[in-house]
């Protein structure tokens, strides 16, 4: 089985004896050393906890966070492309000092979890979006969240004592330890894994189908966080997933797990991280398409896969597999792409997620973009929401 991004498996939550200790502080801590999180905070906080974020134990701190913007490395040197912070407005800051505990809670969830205070320090936010982005243009959507946010960050570890909340997606709710796991009792010793925040049209799943045929097993991992608001619903997204599994793959070949994270919209940097946090789930192998985790046009279409060369494949420890754009060619009579597919652009259907809302405004999605019986979801959703 592939080491965990770092060497080990992080595990920040607290049980039994350990817990109960902490349940018992959160109750005497003051007001004035207590911070609401967001939902995007929320899922940081989760994946840090579980491990997704190995070999992260908590909040940057300045020297991981300032290394990570401009090296796209943590300090120790280990491969780190986006910051994972925890900002604060400077009048909630404010009542923090360093070497404080700091209880974290989030709405009607309550209590999550302590956050050790190392250091809070202020940041350059339109730096971060000028290294992070490569924008500071407000219209991008991360951006947009990184504006919105405090002006203080407070680095430290992490102890969760109550794991958020979740009523949906139950059964594929796995953590790192868990999907190793099921890899293991398979025999599974090469995994690839894939990320989606758009229902899969059948471009992915030429793109899955043909990865598979060089590994043992896939993991296909939605993000189920914070996106956008004109993504399509997760909920939605997933019965499209769990149809096309139905109907299209080998059951024994697929995992089916939710990734509780948030969206960044950080185009390459966000593709090797997501690499990485797939390798602390187990996978030796990911796909990183055209334009991956980008939007609208900010990125160049390969910068995606470009950036991997920044990064010896030793250093990183995960495969990438990099996929060109992918279409359904009238003449060729299937799905093929530019290295493959000899026809002109007039007899290929591009297939992408803005196509996918294109079509829904007709009422109908052709065979060709993806199966009927995802198309069918995708429909009865449309209706709903247009009522």
């Amino acid at each position: 089985m592939i080491k965990a991004h770092g060497g080990s498996l992080v595990n920040c939550i607290a049980e039994d004896e350990e817990r109960r200790e902490l349940l018992e502080k959160a109750r005497s801590l003051k007001d004035s050393r207590r911070l609401e999180l967001g939902p995007r905070e929320v899922s940081d906080l989760e994946m840090i906890a579980i491990g997704g974020y190995s070999p992260l134990e908590g909040f940057m701190t300045r020297e991981d966070y300032e290394s990570t913007l401009r090296y796209m490395r943590l300090a120790s040197g280990l491969p780190w492309t986006v910051p994972v912070t925890l900002a604060a407005f400077r009048e909630e800051a404010r009542g923090f000092r360093e070497g404080d505990d700091i209880l974290l809670t989030h709405g009607e969830k309550g209590v999550l979890a302590i956050l050790h205070l190392e250091e809070k320090f202020e940041y350059d936010k339109r730096l971060e979006g000028e290294l992070v982005y490569g924008t500071t243009d407000e219209a991008h959507p991360g951006v947009e969240a990184l504006y919105r946010r405090g002006q203080v960050l407070l680095g430290g570890k992490i102890t969760l004592i109550n794991r958020p909340e979740h009523r949906d997606f139950l059964p594929y709710r796995l953590d790192p330890a868990q999907t190793r796991r099921i890899f293991r009792d398979r025999g599974w010793r090469r995994i690839v894994g894939f990320q989606t925040r758009n229902p899969v049209h059948r471009a992915h799943e030429y793109i899955l189908k043909s990865a598979l045929e060089i590994v043992d097993g896939l993991l296909l991992h939605p993000i189920v966080g914070e996106t956008k608001k004109d993504d399509i619903p997760a909920d939605v997204r997933m019965r499209c997933y769990q149809v096309l599994l139905e109907e299209s793959f080998p059951e024994e070949r697929v995992v089916l797990a939710v990734n509780p994270s948030s969206m960044r919209y950080a185009g390459p940097r966000e593709a090797v991280f997501h690499a990485i946090i797939r390798k602390n789930y187990g996978c030796t192998h990911f796909i990183v398409g055209r334009d991956h985790a980008g939007v609208g046009n900010y990125y160049p279409p390969l910068a995606a896969q470009e950036i991997f060369q920044e990064f010896s494949r030793e250093e990183l420890g995960i495969t990438p597999l990099f996929f060109d754009n992918s279409f359904y060619c009238k003449r060729c009579g299937g799905m093929a792409s530019v290295k493959t597919c000899p026809h002109s652009n007039g007899d290929r259907l591009s297939l992408s997620g803005t196509r996918v809302r294109e079509f829904l405004k007709k009422g109908e999605i052709p065979g060709e973009f993806t199966r009927p019986a995802v198309a069918e979801v995708l429909v009865q959703w449309w209706r709903r929401s247009a009522c």
